[in-house]
């Protein structure tokens, strides 16, 4: 049972991200301190959203200059913290080089701010930011599941280098977390294993792959009709959320799949119909498996055929209970995440409407 003192400072990495910005927020709502490494805290532009949500809240934010691949460098920023937030880790599908620009950094990461937490007499707790990736890779392995369903208690064994190497970058940094925190009695390790990440973030043109995904149902790129690709998703508020509540449950223990619903793109395009499908391309049919393998990898080329097999037209199931049993977590309607998303996308231009 790890208590932790809500008078100190609390450190988030990557704190200009997409998840992490909406936990700075509700920390600073809270009326803590918040030390927030960043590569340049000397770039108003990046800072400005957090700032802003600063400035009306009752927490402080506090930045300092880190670099999450460079041994040492948070050492500033975690004086004196008792509860770490590790959540800055690399989101990029399309890469040239896996190893070096997913595997590398977020194992590299990993371990730069675990190994730190070793040296900061202070730290009680780090909740990681792990991802559902860890622990699948397509959505073909439900198939070798003991109940049928994703649990806390699997890893992702078919992704590699060559096949889904973002899913393995995420099992190595996760894999290499625990192994660091086996060594040491002084701190434990909470982890949050969240599905696909959807929802209105602070900063309106983020760019992660969510944003590229819900982009496409409005932008033509899916009016043909979208895949019936099986996911879990989460809204980011939530997710955020059970972030804080793993960090602040004395209880709070392992890991944590945090997934609102087992979907589909298909599936969540719908939801945009009715709000939105007068003036936008939004898919009206699912996209045939054969028509995806014919022009799949003609037009995206992360969109392998082996990729197609193992996905396309296979539901995703996984099992949230955990978390909502544990953490309490709750999760708000597909329907409001998906809506509050694309209305954050058309207030700010991202996506237009037809003609």
């Amino acid at each position: 049972m790890t208590k932790i003192d809500n008078s100190a400072p609390v450190m988030v990495t990557g704190a200009t991200g997409y998840v992490a910005g909406l936990l700075v927020k509700k920390l600073l709502e809270e009326g803590f301190t918040v030390h927030a490494p960043v590569r340049d805290p000397n770039n108003p532009e990046k800072l400005k959203y957090l700032n802003e949500i600063a400035a009306a809240t009752p927490g402080k934010v506090k930045y300092f200059k880190a670099d999450l691949l460079e041994e040492g460098s948070y050492a500033e920023a975690m004086t004196g913290c008792e509860l770490v937030f590790h959540t800055a880790s690399p989101f990029k599908v399309n890469v040239k080089d896996p190893r070096r620009e997913l595997v590398d950094p977020a194992k590299l990461g990993t371990r730069n701010v675990l190994e730190e937490a070793n040296r900061t007499p202070s730290v009680k707790r780090v909740v990681l930011t792990s991802s559902c990736a860890a622990i699948y890779g397509d959505n073909a392995d439900l198939q070798k599941t003991p109940d049928g369903v994703f649990t806390e208690e699997i890893w992702n064994t078919s992704s590699s280098l060559a096949h889904n190497p973002y899913s393995y970058s995420k099992t190595v940094a996760e894999k290499e977390a625990w192994k660091i925190n086996e060594t040491q009695s002084r701190w434990d390790l909470v982890v949050i294993n969240p599905t696909l990440v959807i929802g209105p973030g602070i900063n309106p043109h983020a760019t992660s792959e969510s944003y590229s995904i819900i982009r496409q149902m409005g932008d033509g790129t899916l009016k043909a009709g979208a895949p019936k690709w099986g996911f879990g998703v989460v809204d980011v508020r939530d997710l955020a959320e059970a972030h804080f509540r793993a960090g602040f449950k004395p209880e709070a223990k392992g890991r944590h799949i945090i997934s609102g619903h087992n979907t589909d793109i298909f599936a969540m395009s719908r939801t945009l119909l009715d709000k939105y499908g007068k003036d936008f391309p939004i898919p009206r049919k699912a996209l045939p498996k054969w028509l995806l393998w014919l022009i799949g990898p003609m037009v995206d080329k992360t969109m392998t055929r082996k990729i197609i097999a193992r996905n396309i037209n296979l539901p995703w199931k996984g099992d949230n209970s955990k978390g909502i049993r544990e953490l309490g977590v709750s999760y708000r309607p597909l329907a409001e995440s998906m809506n509050d998303f694309f209305q954050q996308m058309v207030d700010n231009g991202l996506v237009k409407k037809a003609g």
